[in-house]
Parts: structure tokens; C-alpha cells; sequence
């Protein structure tokens, strides 16, 4: 059966308009709301195709995704979207690597890539067209939550109220926010470095937002120290840092890690994809319940 399906599925990307002549289709691993492939056509280009659907229990709303993609490439911080119908989008590929949460730890990389956040959050909205999401985290966890209690999902309906009023906790010590255009999905493999320069893929859940959660969301996701923490801050807000904003940014740090927690447990009830989403929740969770304690010890 399933190789029936990946029949289909190269017959319909060979079927797309965008090509030059015969094209060259292989997969490519690491995506976790779609399916990705390497392609290259009698053009000698090589181009990634992303498959996906639109997944309203995680708010990826393919529309948004196009659009934050196409104003990132006028941004010049992503690559360049040739085509996109009917669930597809072709973009050229970029040769480089992925970074790994060890990369991204060290000093000049994080450098490189606080001048990258600052251009996406500042730049990205002079390029958008049409309509754009809200990435709010809180709303974000809220619907997790939601989804979950309806489902009779573990860890039951108590174990979850206590996770919403953890997140309704830090919703308030976040206190008011500046907005920006944010990516709000800083895994380090969504980062490329060609040699030259650093490039922003996937943009599922790109979307206004505070500047603070795309902070936090790098921080936690490749595990910075303190020193590093403090570094990233002071980079990107050129200058010591208030209290007021760490401790938001504490907050942030504890919604990040509980939001990839739930995204996990609904994936686990939801995806089609092959990917371990149980270690990859039981992971985050016990990072989200370090990270709280922290919180409660210095802020509660």
C-alpha cells in the first residue's frame, strides 16, 4: 500500500506545470506537518516541493504559509516559491546545512541569526499580501487543550486544567507586547547556513507576534544556557535587559516548551506522518516541567 501511495504521489509532482522536461524526484526527511521532496528538472535546477494540507487543529492555514514564504524570499531571507496550487508548493532549494542546536549555540552563529529574526520582524510586513494570521501562543495552547479534553487524551481532564492554569499564569506575567512578524517555529533544522548566509525555511506557523516568542522559542528549542540566553537578549535589544522583559521572556521560555508538548500529544492523535511524536512529547514535557519550576522559584 504504501508504496502505491508514493507512486501517486511522484506521478502527481512529475504532473506539475513548473517543470522542464523529465524531472529527477526524491524524498527528503524532517518534515512534520507535510511532505518534502528534492526535484530537479532538464533546467539543471533543483527545487523542494512541499505536500500539505491545511491542519486546523495546529492553525496551519496553507494561504498564510504561502504568503509568509513568498514575503519572506522579498525579504531576502527565504528561498524563492516558483509555484503553489492544490496542496503544493515548489520552492528553489537552497544548498547548505541545516543547522543543529549545537550550531546555533555557539556566539558568532547566534549573532548571525538575531540579524536574521530582527529583518524577519521588522521587513516581512512591507512584502505581505492579503490577509495574515495572529500567532498568539496562549490561544495557541488554549485550543491544544481544548482538543485534548474533547478527545479524552492523557493525561486527563485534571492533569490539563493544571496545564491551563500554568499557561494562564504566564499569559499574565508576559504582560503587554510589541508586535511583529514572527516565524514562531525556530527549530534549528529551519535554519540554513550556504556559507555565506543564514536562510528561514517552513512557514507554517508564521504570523504577528510578539518578538519575545521567536526569542524564546530558539532559546528553548536548542537548549541556550543562561549566558547564552542573556547574550540573545542583549543582541536583540541592544542593551541590558530590563526585568520586565526577562521576565516575560521567562514566560515565553515556559509557554514555548508547553506549546510543543500539546502540538506533540494532538499530532499523536492526528498525523499521518512517521514520526516518533510520543518521545518527541515526553521529551518536551519534561523539559516544560524543569523550565516551570525554574519559573516558580525566581518569579512565582
Amino acid at each position: 500500500m504504501a508504496a502505491r501511495v508514493d507512486t501517486d504521489v511522484t506521478a502527481a509532482i512529475a504532473a506539475l506545470p513548473c517543470w522542464t522536461g523529465a524531472v529527477q524526484i526524491s524524498p527528503l526527511t524532517g518534515g512534520l506537518t507535510n511532505r518534502n521532496f528534492r526535484v530537479s528538472d532538464r533546467s539543471r535546477q533543483i527545487f523542494v516541493v512541499r505536500i500539505g494540507r491545511d491542519l486546523p487543529e495546529h492553525g496551519v492555514m496553507r494561504f498564510n504559509e504561502l504568503a509568509a514564504a513568498r514575503a519572506a524570499y522579498a525579504a531576502g531571507i527565504a528561498p524563492q516559491v516558483v509555484y503553489a496550487a492544490n496542496g503544493f508548493m515548489v520552492s528553489r532549494f537552497v544548498a547548505g546545512e541545516a543547522l543543529t542546536a549545537a550550531r546555533v549555540r555557539e556566539p558568532p552563529m547566534l549573532e548571525r541569526i538575531v540579524a536574521l529574526l530582527r529583518r524577519c520582524h521588522r521587513d516581512i510586513p512591507a512584502y505581505l499580501e492579503g490577509p495574515a494570521l495572529l500567532f498568539w501562543v496562549f490561544q495557541v495552547i488554549r485550543g491544544y487543550l481544548r482538543f485534548l479534553v474533547t478527545r479524552g487524551a492523557a493525561p486527563g481532564q485534571q492533569a490539563l486544567s493544571t496545564l491551563a492554569a500554568r499557561a494562564e499564569r504566564l499569559e499574565l506575567a508576559v504582560g503587554a507586547v510589541n508586535i511583529a512578524f514572527g516565524h514562531n517555529d525556530l527549530l534549528a533544522a529551519n535554519l540554513i547556513d550556504d556559507g555565506e548566509r543564514l536562510w528561514l525555511i517552513d512557514w507554517d506557523y508564521a504570523g504577528f507576534n510578539s518578538p519575545l516568542f521567536d526569542l524564546a522559542n530558539l532559546a528553548t528549542n536548542s537548549q541556550l544556557d543562561a549566558s547564552l540566553e542573556t547574550a540573545l537578549l542583549e543582541s536583540y535589544f541592544d542593551g541590558p535587559i530590563a526585568p520586565v522583559t526577562r521576565l516575560a521572556f521567562a514566560a515565553m521560555q515556559c509557554a514555548s516548551l508547553l506549546r510543543e508538548t500539546l502540538w506533540a500529544a494532538v499530532s499523536m492523535l492526528t498525523s499521518t506522518i512517521d514520526f516518533d511524536y510520543r518521545s518527541y512529547r515526553d521529551d518536551y514535557q519534561r523539559r516544560f516541567e524543569s523550565r516551570w519550576q525554574d519559573f516558580e522559584r525566581h518569579y512565582g
